[in-house]
């Protein structure tokens, strides 16, 4: 239990702006704060810890900063000695103060848990029992463990992660990727609009890819087909997301891809009314096309009837029957 300070007024030129010891901000959202400041001035009085040559901040970077952003030449504080405290101790009580006032986003719990582990020296089982609780966060190493990735991620990964709410798992494929490649796919990822599963697509595919031929992501991401989709000035987030899916999807099954496009010729060549689909086994896998038929009427059965009557006459159908569409042998060393 930590003695609560009582509060005083430091002027705000005695604080060092420069020492980040304790700080886990990223992306803060410094417009609500600023118009609640204005507003009702400051709610909690920020904490810091008294130096030889001046204040060290523990807690409350933002609303100092606001402070001094406004003019002002003094702040509310609770003030603890130099020896008072030690670092671990006062990182403890600006976790604590922090979830108290604000709360933290995701990667600022990934900051926090990584500045515990390896400058505060926290044992990893202590940290899984007993902070990440705190963080609302399952407690398990793998959940750990994937923060730790997310916390030595680039900067503009972690903007993109935090603004488009990228989850856990997804976290982990990014972690997966070495930081060049991670910075090869992030271009591709910003320029469409992805909802968690066309992501986990997305870097399922380039993982596959890059795998299988022995290449960087930057490879694939530089490919012509793609180049031209993401330049494309009249597509859409929508058609850019399924163009690109589709060029990934060809390029990680190029046997697939070439019996799809033999298979559509044929369907092509057979002139079928639209009531009538023809379709090939999933993935190409054994023998045997599906075959579906709608219809409002009985003079639309019997046309039906008659069309289907016909396809045994055409040499395009009885090829599709002969074809054994082998299943592509495609698999990633």
């Amino acid at each position: 239990m930590f003695e609560m300070r009582p509060i005083q007024k430091i002027p705000i030129r005695q604080i060092d702006f420069s020492d980040e010891t304790f700080s886990v901000n990223f992306m803060p959202d410094m417009e609500r704060l600023r118009s609640s400041i204005y507003t009702v001035g400051l709610i909690q009085p920020v904490i810091l810890r008294e130096r030889s040559n001046g204040y060290q901040i523990v807690s409350g970077f933002r609303r100092i900063s606001i402070f001094r952003e406004m003019g002002y030449s003094e702040i509310d504080s609770r003030s603890y000695g130099e020896q008072e405290l030690d670092e671990r101790s006062l990182f403890f009580v600006s976790i604590h103060e922090n979830l108290t006032t604000r709360g933290f986003n995701t990667v600022e719990k990934a900051m926090a848990l990584e500045k515990l582990v390896y400058r505060f020296k926290i044992d990893p089982s202590v940290l899984i029992k007993e902070f990440l609780p705190l963080f609302d966060l399952e407690t398990n190493e793998k959940i750990l463990n994937t923060f730790l990735s997310l916390a030595q991620m680039e900067e503009d990964v972690k903007r993109y992660i935090l603004r488009e709410k990228v989850s856990r798992s997804n976290l982990r494929r990014l972690a997966a990727l070495s930081v060049e490649d991670r910075k090869a796919a992030l271009p591709l990822l910003t320029s469409l609009k992805l909802g968690e599963n066309h992501l986990r697509e997305m870097l399922t595919l380039l993982g596959e890819i890059t795998k299988r031929d022995h290449c960087r992501v930057m490879d694939v991401v530089g490919h012509s087909e793609l180049q031209a989709i993401l330049s494309h000035p009249e597509f859409t987030s929508t058609q850019k997301t399924e163009r690109v899916k589709k060029v990934l999807l060809n390029l990680r099954y190029p046997r697939m891809n070439q019996l799809q496009e033999q298979f559509e010729k044929k369907k092509r060549d057979l002139t079928l009314p639209s009531n009538i689909s023809l379709n090939h086994p999933p993935f190409f896998e054994g023998k045997g096309i599906r075959m579906g038929f709608q219809f409002q009427s009985i003079e639309e059965y019997q046309s039906i009837l008659s069309s289907l009557v016909a396809l045994t006459e055409k040499e395009e159908f009885k090829q599709m029957m002969q074809d054994p569409h082998p299943h592509p042998e495609e698999t990633v060393k």
